[in-house]
Order: structure tokens, then C-alpha cells, then sequence
């Protein structure tokens, strides 16, 4: 885990207004956001086998290869 280096903006009473992130940081936590917001949507899902991804896959043309396990 990664720690965040935020700065804060204070109004005139010293009380946090906002926050200042450095672009990467803050893409980050968008990407974070988004793979839980698509964690949540697909909970209900049923799991499929690694197998059946594979087949899924390589029928929508999006694996071309055997995949290989290496032990």
C-alpha cells in the first residue's frame, strides 16, 4: 500500500476545504473506484472456471494462443 501525499487547502479558520493530489495519485484512486464499482455490479454473478474464460476468450478472438502454466 502506497502512501497518499496530499496537501490540503484551508479556509481562514484552518478548516479543510479541499485536497491537492498529484495527478497519478488521484487517476489511481479513480481506477481503484472504478474496479470496486465493477466488483459490486458483478457480485450476484455466477463464477466461472478459468477453462471456461479461456474458451470465452478465444472465442471472441481475444486469446489467440494456448495459454502455457508454468510449475
Amino acid at each position: 500500500m502506497s502512501t497518499i501525499q496530499e496537501q490540503y487547502v484551508v479556509d481562514t479558520e484552518g478548516k479543510k476545504t479541499a485536497v491537492i493530489l498529484s495527478i497519478r495519485r488521484y487517476e489511481q484512486l479513480l481506477e481503484d473506484l472504478h474496479d470496486l464499482a465493477v466488483m459490486a455490479e458483478r457480485r450476484e454473478e455466477e463464477p466461472i472456471s478459468l477453462e471456461e474464460m479461456k474458451r470465452r476468450l478465444k472465442k471472441d478472438g481475444l486469446l489467440e494462443h494456448q495459454c502455457q502454466t508454468v510449475r
